[in-house]
């Protein structure tokens, strides 16, 4: 038998063994067999699989069953905790083969045993707060926990520790001089993961960790024949951040603490301090600009006193014995390695070239430059395209995607398996075209209106989504007054709380901007309205995009900011249907939906649900659901 056809026969099996039977799902099976045939004839394959296919079972099927190492590249956490927890340890008890698997994450998620064995001689001199004393007890719970934790892994914590706390028993891969070089190097707990990682048949990580990967020349993760990557539409964002770097005077202030470590010199650590603050100082009137050309005099003068800086605590390291006594050695490494990193970065940011974009982000208090490709597509060419097979995968594919990815056609196979909910008898796209325009001063009152309208149809159950904290923030607050159901925003509690919250009191609403868009998953009754306050396009002062842009000339809009709006709207759509029973109402309260001549470009991205501009008909069929709802619940 092909791949291909004991991938079907095995998916068969396994999903009828789902609680309730499973259900037989044609998308499913079809993007099963085209990954198979992906695997076995070695070319890449990009699919696109509506929420209900279970693209997860598609690609891990014929992922455990070809023999090959795979790695499963995951942009959330949520997706990575269900491939982990349930998806393949179901699939592993259903295989007639043995399957190993493993999670890995980045380095700075795992506690380091050589700086927990430093914390005693470190503690006096750590700046954790003001008191010390919450973080004095964070750190002996984490010393407690590390006496017994067979991973280290960060995640297996039962509290959140502060950041300072935690940085005080990690550390990064800019610091580690790696195993070789470092005391603890055979018991580390990142290389164990690592060890772990190299033996599994299916790798889970992250997209920034396969990013960093790639960045460093393939030395981060195990070699590997076929990679997945699921959600995919992230991925050309994500690379661009790993493909570059960020420079900050936080990181020369952090430098500071570990050179000190090392060197009992205050005038060098004072030295890198008063350079940090400087750089800080020079970025502060850069942040949100682009640097073209030649940079601000200011900037410069801070550069090359960073350099000199860097150079001179470079000299100081090289003259301590690299086998001290006691930790020094470890400790020397770690300043070594952290030294010279920024010591190249700097350099970088002196000579950026044509194909790179640098510009100053963050708060003026503590802005941070930015170096990115302009095109990831070299980056993915030369890492990984010539190099193994990709499965590409999401619920929402840009028409562009690949180009944008530098994936060659002739080498690609494109796939929409759709998806079995009946997105037209179940959803009805509600577009507010009365409205004025966004730009419009009467714009944020009438939207308000609009939305508080369709929320006491609804009685709550509202996910409310907006492009920006200040709109969200006032729209809250005049909804909190006029509705008599709950209303929560997302700086209520930790996200993960907040959700459950929503799930578990039908009648609240939630108020949230694009970190909820994508991976919020509430199926059920306490969710039956969408809302979106504005097509989101880009900013039209991103620096990175603003690249690109110059780039495409004449289709600048057509190929950077219609793509990226339209796949975000469809994510943020697609949080209304989760499972098959779900029902409602996605409200777009812009009226360029209706009247932009881009319109179409937008609507085809979207989960095809039945249109109208008729408020009233919207608000009729939310006030319906609720009667159904309350007819249906258990009395």
């Amino acid at each position: 038998m092909t791949l291909a056809e004991r991938t079907v026969a095995t998916l068969d099996r396994v999903t009828a063994a789902l609680p309730g039977g499973g259900e037989h799902r044609e998308g499913q099976r079809r993007m099963a067999e085209a990954v198979a045939d992906a695997i076995t004839g070695g070319h890449h394959l990009v699919v696109q699989a509506g929420t209900g296919t279970g693209k997860s079972l598609a690609y891990l099927v014929p992922a455990a069953l070809s023999a090959t190492s795979v790695v499963v590249v995951t942009a959330t956490k949520a997706l990575q905790d269900q491939l982990v927890t349930k998806d393949l340890p179901f699939l592993a008890d259903h295989l007639d083969r043995d399957l190993d698997f493993a999670l890995l994450k980045g380095r700075s998620n795992y506690l380091c045993r050589q700086r927990l064995a430093e914390l005693d001689r470190d503690q006096g001199s750590l700046d954790l707060d003001d008191a010390g004393t919450r973080s004095s007890r964070e750190l002996e719970r984490l010393q407690g926990w590390a006496a017994t934790t067979e991973t280290g892994d960060r995640a297996e914590l039962d509290f959140e520790p502060s950041v300072a706390a935690w940085s005080a028993v990690s550390v990064g891969p800019r610091e580690c001089p790696g195993a070789a070089k470092c005391p603890r190097g055979e018991d580390c707990f990142a290389e164990q993961a690592r060890r772990v990682a190299a033996e599994a048949d299916v790798l889970v990580v992250n997209t920034h960790l396969y990013g960093t990967h790639l960045a460093s020349g393939g030395a981060v993760l195990p070699e590997h024949e076929v990679v997945v990557f699921d959600e995919a539409h992230q991925l050309e964002e994500v690379i661009s951040a790993t493909a570059g770097f960020e420079l900050s005077g936080g990181r020369l202030h952090a430098l500071s603490r570990t050179v000190g470590a090392v060197l009992e010199d205050p005038s060098l650590t004072a030295a890198l301090d008063a350079a940090a603050d400087r750089l800080t100082a020079a970025l502060a009137p850069e942040v949100d600009r682009r640097l073209r050309g030649a940079v601000d005099p200011e900037l410069a003068d801070a550069l090359l006193e960073t350099r000199a800086r860097l150079e001179q605590a470079q000299a100081a390291l090289r003259k301590v014995p690299s086998d001290g006594p006691g930790d020094v050695a470890a400790r020397r490494e770690r300043a070594v390695k952290a030294t010279t990193s920024l010591t190249d970065d700097v350099d970088a940011v002196m000579d950026v070239p044509a194909t790179h974009v640098a510009w100053v982000a963050g708060p003026e208090a503590t802005p941070s430059l930015k170096v990115a490709p302009v095109d990831v597509g070299e980056v993915l060419r030369e890492g990984l395209w010539e190099h193994r097979t990709a499965i590409l995968t999401s619920a929402t594919i840009p028409p562009a995607l690949p180009l944008h990815l530098g994936l060659d056609e002739s080498s690609l196979t494109q796939l929409d398996v759709g998806s079995p909910f009946d997105f037209e008898a179940h959803a009805l796209l509600y577009c507010a075209a009365h409205l004025p325009e966004p730009r419009a001063a009467a714009y944020e009152a009438a939207m308000i209106d609009e939305l508080v309208g369709l929320i006491e149809a609804a009685g709550g159950r509202t996910l409310a989504l907006f492009t920006s904290w200040r709109v969200m923030e006032a729209a809250a607050g005049a909804a909190a007054e006029r509705l008599d159901t709950p209303v929560l925003t997302q700086r209520d509690l930790p996200k993960p709380a907040l959700v459950r919250r929503f799930a578990d009191e039908p009648e609240t609403s939630l108020f949230a901007t694009m970190g909820f868009w994508q991976g919020v998953d509430v199926p059920g009754p306490s969710l039956s309205l969408v809302t979106i306050d504005r097509l989101p396009f880009p900013r039209p002062d991103d620096p990175l995009l603003q690249a690109r842009r110059e780039r495409a000339r004449a289709e600048a809009f057509r190929l950077i900011d219609l793509p990226r709006a339209a796949t975000l709207l469809a994510q943020g759509a697609g949080r209304l249907i989760r499972t098959a029973e779900d029902r409602g109402v996605v409200a777009v309260l812009d009226s360029r939906l209706a009247t932009g001549n881009y319109r179409w470009d937008v609507v085809r991205a979207l989960p095809p649900m039945r249109r109208t501009r008729d408020g009233a008909e919207a608000r009729e069929l939310l006030r319906s659901l609720r009667g159904t709802e309350a007819a249906a619940a258990p009395q």
